[in-house]
């Protein structure tokens, strides 16, 4: 039997909870109530064939604790004979269908938000019609968030860092936590001005709003022994020791985007960019050159080095379509910048190592040279078998240094 039982009909309730159009509608949300709940009884033939059946249907409907009314027809039937038989179910009030699925607290819980945030910001009632679950998540931490935000717009643009916000019970693990959440309420608060639009995402939260943010920094080495910024008496970066007296040491160094961006290198002619750590490490001597550890995709902790215009930029990452991207990304902003061990040779070379890249990327990329695009298409394609790629950890040292010598 695939009528409609009292548990289809609570189903459906749950379902409006679900979706968040019950709470909405405590805020700015139309009203739900009366509402009329999707019924499926028997069909003619079925109430002649299976009366005992519907005469069960009907007594399970009326049996149940549901707080819904039924509404019936008549039906004049060959067999049966006249009958009443129920043709739609509907809950009147909104309080009936939350006591049904056990959510009448958490509803009162709701109200309590929709009345605060009425009384002091009332531009976030329309976040609250949108989102209610999720306003109802953050219900513990609502009336701090809600100083947070008086705060700031005493205080727009306030250049501090989120830490010297001295509010009471309001803490940066707290700000951090609801980044995302702040960042639509500050955008329905605060004037335009105080609104930095070019800075999105979490990551831009600080900038977007005024407010300091952690330094981005560079990691580099200097390849040449004959380049220093180092005193040669320094301990190597990590280093327990000093090095041998012969032997100068490692500079391994991390600056800050505007340290890095000021250097004066110009005996550097040439910069690697390399995304495995152990490469950049391991990377052979150079002259005239350095190599940056990379981070993947997003280049902004170098992007204020103009500098890096006058050197000629070399990017080594994984031969495989994700690798492809980020250079095609590097290079709207070094549009100069070349490939190294990227390129179909140096994968046929390491056949018996390649892996699998589980989630290929798709995007067309404009960047690319006419060589790196065929072989950003084969590896989309599955030209050279399934998802193949070379992670650049796994090319041989001995390759790496034949090729450096081709730079």
């Amino acid at each position: 039997m695939t009528w409609t039982s009292p548990s289809d009909l609570k189903a459906q309730v749950q379902k409006r909870w679900d979706r968040g159009a019950m709470l909405a509608s405590l805020a700015e949300g139309p009203s739900l109530f009366p509402q009329r709940l999707k019924l499926k009884g028997p069909s003619s033939r079925e109430l002649g064939e299976r009366f005992p059946a519907v005469r069960k249907w009907i007594a399970e409907l009326l049996a149940s604790v549901g707080p819904y009314r039924i509404e019936w027809r008549s039906v004049n039937h060959r067999v049966v004979g006249s009958n009443q038989v129920p043709v739609a179910v509907w809950i009147d009030q909104l309080r009936d269908a939350l006591g049904w699925i056990g959510k009448l607290r958490a509803a009162d819980q709701f109200t309590g938000l929709v009345v605060q945030t009425r009384k002091r910001h009332p531009a976030l009632l329309s976040w609250l019609t949108k989102r209610p679950l999720r306003g109802l998540e953050m219900a513990g931490d609502w009336p701090r968030l809600l100083d947070f935000l008086d705060w700031v717009q005493v205080h727009p643009r306030p250049g501090i860092y989120l830490r010297q916000v001295d509010l009471p019970g309001v803490h940066t693990k707290l700000i951090e936590r609801h980044r995302g959440v702040l960042a639509e309420w500050l955008d329905l608060v605060l004037p335009a001005e105080a609104i930095d639009t070019t800075q999105t995402g979490i990551g831009g939260f600080c900038r977007r709003y005024g407010f300091r943010d952690k330094p981005l920094r560079v990691r580099f080495r200097l390849l040449d022994p004959a380049i220093r910024l180092l005193a040669t008496s320094s301990v190597a970066a990590g280093s327990c020791s000093s090095p041998p007296a012969d032997e100068a040491p490692d500079q391994d160094i991390t600056l800050t985007q505007a340290a890095f961006a000021a250097l004066d290198l110009p005996a550097v002619s040439r910069v690697f960019i390399t995304e495995n750590e152990i490469n950049f490490l391991a990377f052979p001597p150079v002259a005239g050159a350095m190599v940056i550890f990379g981070a993947g995709y997003g280049f902004e902790n170098i992007a204020t080095a103009s500098w890096l215009h006058q050197k000629t930029v070399y990017y080594w990452g994984d031969i495989d379509t994700h690798g492809f991207a980020i250079l095609n990304q590097l290079r709207r902003l070094l549009p100069r910048a070349v490939s190294f061990l990227m390129d179909q040779q140096t994968l046929q070379d390491h056949q018996s190592l390649w892996g699998v890249e589980t989630q290929p990327e798709t995007a067309t990329l404009t960047r690319l040279t006419a060589a790196e695009s065929v072989l950003y298409d084969q590896l989309g394609q599955n030209h050279w078998g399934n998802h193949v790629r070379l992670e650049q950890e796994r090319i041989g040292f001995d390759h790496i240094t034949a090729s450096l010598s081709k730079c």
